[in-house]
């Protein structure tokens, strides 16, 4: 069963985010607690961690601005 990649909320006013550089690539094995993508979010930028291993599947594009809670891909 695929698990879904969320935008995370990092810190209490967090609305959106914009997704800097993804770290895997589209097709890539990833580990849980692996960096997955950069996000650029209230002034800062965060590295945001794979939530378990399998195969990465991309469905956000770098550079796009996403709300919280938005599923950015999913690990199969």
């Amino acid at each position: 069963m695929a698990v879904e990649i969320l935008l995370p909320k990092i810190g209490f006013s967090m609305q959106e985010g914009q997704i800097a550089e993804w770290l895997a690539k589209d097709g890539d094995q990833v580990s849980e607690g692996q960096p997955l993508f950069s996000l650029e979010a209230d002034k800062s930028t965060n590295e945001v961690e794979a939530p378990a291993s399998g195969t990465l599947k991309i469905t956000a594009k770098t550079g796009e601005t996403y709300e919280v809670g938005t599923v950015l891909g999913y690990i199969e």
